[in-house]
C-alpha cells in the first residue's frame, strides 16, 4: 500500500461514523446539489457535450452520478463520475462502477484515454472533490458500520457509494 493509499484509507475511516449511515452529520443537500451542478457544467464545457446527471439518490450514500457520453470520449467508452454524500468523495470509472478494476485497467484495455481521465480528474479537484480510486474502494470494508445483509462482501465502495 502506498502512502497516499494509506492516507485515503485513514480519511475514509475518519468519515465512517456508525451513527450516520446514509450521509454525514454535517450533510447539506442543497450545497451538494449546487456542487454537482457545477460539475455537470464543467464537464459539459470540457467535453463539448451534454452530460447526463442523476442526483439525490435515495437510500444510498451516493448522492449522484454524471455521465460523459461515449461520443465525447476518445475511446468511445462513457465516463461515469459517482459523487458520495460523504466528504465530497468522487469515483471516476469507465463505463460503470465495477466494469473494470479501476481506471488503470480500463486504460490498459484501451477503453479510457489518459487525457480524458485527466480532464475529469482536473475538474473534480478544481471543484473541491477528493477522487478516490476504485481499486481502493473495492478493498474489504473493516469499519464499525453494519452494512446491509444483501452485501455479500462489504467494501469501502458499499460504505460510501452503496445502497442502504
Amino acid at each position: 500500500m502506498t502512502e497516499s493509499e494509506a492516507d485515503l484509507l485513514a480519511l475514509l475511516r475518519g468519515l465512517d461514523d456508525p451513527e450516520w449511515l446514509e450521509w454525514p452529520r454535517d450533510y447539506n443537500r442543497s450545497e451538494t446539489a449546487v456542487l454537482l451542478g457545477r460539475l455537470v457544467a464543467r464537464l459539459e464545457g470540457d467535453f463539448a457535450a451534454r452530460c447526463l446527471a442523476e442526483q439525490d439518490t435515495q437510500d444510498s450514500s451516493e448522492y449522484g452520478r454524471v455521465v460523459v457520453p461515449t461520443e465525447a470520449t476518445v475511446c468511445g467508452t462513457r465516463i461515469v463520475v459517482c459523487v458520495s454524500k460523504f466528504g465530497s468523495l468522487a469515483l471516476v470509472c469507465a463505463d460503470n462502477p465495477g466494469a473494470f478494476l479501476g481506471t488503470e485497467e480500463a486504460r490498459a484495455e484501451g477503453e479510457l484515454d489518459a487525457a480524458d481521465l485527466a480532464r475529469v480528474n482536473r475538474a473534480l479537484v478544481d471543484l473541491g472533490y477528493l477522487v478516490v480510486p476504485e481499486e481502493l474502494l473495492e478493498r474489504d470494508y473493516d469499519g464499525p458500520v453494519r452494512l446491509p445483509s444483501h452485501v455479500q462482501r462489504p467494501s469501502w465502495w458499499h460504505r460510501f457509494f452503496g445502497i442502504f
